[in-house]
């Protein structure tokens, strides 16, 4: 099965980027990835959207995040397609970046698990980090009520108290926090979620004018990460550190 949309330039790398129906926007991420010569193939991964049978062709995957968790039962045949996707990329050692959801059902693709945190991240947050240029201390946007346990074998490099926000795993990494965010994108997902962040006792609206104050600086900020993530993780040069290639 083809991907649901695809542009292709001659001689491009191809991203597959894994979405929800309707949010589908990488935001600064893909804005970089295009920038560093990649075409992003987007497939969806909801009922009836469309996958490819595999990742022959493709140089790169991401993993873009979701309002679903990977436990729910009525989802379970849908995560079960895309993390046989994440396996073969393991595999095929191809690399793969997840965001929120993203890094949530990578870290379950690999043998971690997902469970709901003890408290709700909305909202712009510093991490505790191990490697400032793969996971900075930020702030970086936060939305999400699970959290990651990474998989066997892998190194967590950065944390909040509401659990570890940045793994990786050879050529593959997963953030639990959104780099990707413009306003814009912001706006969207606090449109639909205003009981979700009242609950949580934040304000959609204060969450907004920090957005718009930090924008300025937010796509340099993260076109320095996903160079970070192409040039370490990715292609590593022959001179990169032992731990660079470590898994």
């Amino acid at each position: 099965m083809a991907p649901a949309t695809e542009a292709r330039t001659l001689f491009a790398m191809r991203a597959l980027v894994i979405a929800n129906i309707g949010d589908d926007d990488s935001g600064y991420v893909g804005e970089r990835l295009v920038e560093r010569g990649y075409d992003l193939v987007i497939g969806y991964r909801d009922e009836g959207g469309a996958l490819p049978d595999n990742l022959d062709g493709y140089d790169l995957v991401v993993l873009l995040g979701s309002d679903w968790s990977t436990y729910w039962d009525h989802v379970r045949d849908l995560v079960e397609r895309e993390s046989a996707l994440i396996r073969e990329a393991a595999v095929r050692d191809l690399p793969v970046l997840g965001i929120c959801y993203g890094g949530q059902v990578l870290a379950h693709a690999l043998g971690g698990s997902v469970e709901p945190a003890d408290r709700t991240e909305i909202g712009w947050f510093e991490l505790d980090t191990d490697d400032a240029a793969l996971a900075p201390t930020g702030p970086w946007f936060e939305f999400h009520i699970d959290k990651f346990t990474p998989p066997p074998g892998a190194a967590v490099i950065a944390r909040t108290p509401a659990g570890p926000q940045a793994f990786r795993l050879g050529r593959m990494l997963g953030w639990q926090f959104h780099p990707e965010v413009t306003p814009e994108i912001v706006r969207r997902w606090g449109a639909g979620s205003r009981d979700q962040a009242e609950r949580a006792g934040v304000s959609l609206d204060t969450i907004y004018e920090q957005t718009d104050a930090l924008a300025p600086r937010a796509r340099g900020r993260t076109h320095a990460l996903v160079d970070a993530f192409l040039d370490r993780v990715v292609a590593p040069s022959p001179s990169a550190s032992v731990s660079d290639h470590a898994s």
